[in-house]
Formats: structure tokens, C-alpha cells, sequence
């Protein structure tokens, strides 16, 4: 064998096992993933509460601030309490769906709102309970 015939096996090698390393290299290209056809809705996760939410109005129709607004849950009797904020709003979370509650708003004064239920048949996740103070008697 002569030089240049080695010179050219050794060539040959060299090529098949650089071919050889890429093609063991190579792999397919990843499935491209849908992108979501609407972002943010994703399902929520199903906890049993709700929030409710509203705002105190005096017998005139003005946005009342510090008002004491309660809700009596009517199984435990447990009572929890908000003072409304300068636009009159109140919110309160984590209340069970499969309980009634007793709402309320009143006054230091003695002025106060009926008394508005909020019922286990009334499935909304956040209702709105607006309430209106009325004058004392």
C-alpha cells in the first residue's frame, strides 16, 4: 500500500465518523405549543367561598364613611364587622356558600339599615348587597 492510498483511507475515516457523530447529533425539532386562546381564563379553583361586596347609603343617597357593617354568619352566630371607606364600600371574603348570612349597617348615632340576608339558594360568587340607612324612629 502506498502512502497516498493510506493517506486517503485514513481521509474516508475520518469524514464517515464526522458524518456519523452529526447525524447522531441531530434530533427533531420540538412541537411547536398553542398558545392559550384566551389569557387569564384559566379555571379557578373551586374553594366554597365568596366575597361580598356593596356600599352604605344615607336616607339622602350619599356615600356614608364609617359606617359599621356587619355580617352574622347564622350557623356559628360568629359576627364580623367593616367600617366603610370615604366611598361608603364594604367587602368581606371567605364567606362560606353553604351558609346564610345577616347583613347590617349602622351608625354611632343609632341610625341603621334593615337587615338584608344573604342566602345559601343565592349562588353568585361575589354578590353586591348595597344597603341604605334609614332615619331613626
Amino acid at each position: 500500500m502506498t502512502l497516498n492510498r493510506i493517506l486517503g483511507i485514513v481521509s474516508l475515516a475520518a469524514l464517515l465518523g464526522t458524518a456519523l457523530m452529526l447525524v447522531a447529533q441531530e434530533r427533531p425539532a420540538p412541537t411547536p405549543k398553542n398558545p392559550p386562546l384566551f389569557k387569564g381564563d384559566k379555571p379557578k379553583k373551586d374553594d366554597g367561598t365568596r366575597v361580598l361586596r356593596g356600599v352604605v347609603r344615607d336616607p339622602g343617597d350619599n356615600l356614608v364613611e364609617n359606617a359599621v357593617v356587619k355580617v352574622k354568619d347564622m350557623k356559628t352566630l360568629a359576627i364580623r364587622s367593616f367600617l366603610t371607606k370615604q366611598d361608603g364600600a364594604y367587602s368581606f371574603q371567605g364567606l362560606a356558600i353553604g351558609t346564610d348570612y345577616e347583613l347590617r349597617a349602622e351608625l354611632r348615632d343609632g341610625t341603621a339599615s334593615p337587615v338584608k340576608i344573604l342566602s345559601v339558594y343565592d349562588n353568585r360568587r361575589e354578590p353586591v348587597i348595597n344597603l341604605k340607612l334609614e332615619p331613626k324612629k
